[in-house]
C-alpha cells in the first residue's frame, strides 16, 4: 500500500470480483461458439476428404502366402477378402486372365459379374 490509500473493504473485493466473473463469463459463449466452428470445419473437411478419397476396387486378387500364387479372384466388397488381408485390388482383364487359372470365391462369385461362365 501507498501513503494516503486506504485497504479495499470486503466489500469492494467482492464488486471487484463479481466484475471480472462477468468479463470472463460475457466472452465464454464467444469462445466455445468459435470451438463449434472450428470443429465442425473440421468435420466437413473430413467428409469432403472421404468423398474424394479413392474409390473401392471392384475386383481384388487373393494372393498365396508367398505372394506370387494367386489364391482366388474376388469382387471388391467380398467379405471373406477383407479378412484374408492377402487381396491386391486388380483390374477387370487382371481378374478375368486370373480366373482362367485359379477358382473363383464360393461367397461372392466374381465369374458371372466378369461373363466367365464355365
Amino acid at each position: 500500500m501507498r501513503g494516503g490509500e486506504q485497504p479495499l473493504s470486503r466489500l469492494d473485493a467482492l464488486c471487484f470480483t463479481r466484475r471480472v466473473v462477468a468479463q470472463q463469463a460475457a466472452r465464454q459463449p464467444a469462445l466455445i461458439d468459435r470451438w463449434i466452428a472450428d470443429e465442425e470445419q473440421r468435420q466437413a473437411e473430413r467428409h469432403r476428404g472421404q468423398e474424394r478419397g479413392p474409390q473401392p476396387a471392384q475386383w481384388l486378387i487373393q494372393y498365396g502366402l508367398n505372394r506370387s500364387n494367386v489364391g482366388a479372384v474376388h469382387t471388391g466388397d467380398c467379405w471373406v477378402a477383407t479378412r484374408s488381408g492377402r487381396c491386391r485390388p486388380a483390374t477387370r482383364q487382371h481378374a478375368r486372365d486370373a480366373l482362367r487359372h485359379v477358382p473363383a470365391c464360393v461367397h461372392c462369385r466374381p465369374d458371372p459379374a466378369l461373363g466367365m461362365l464355365e
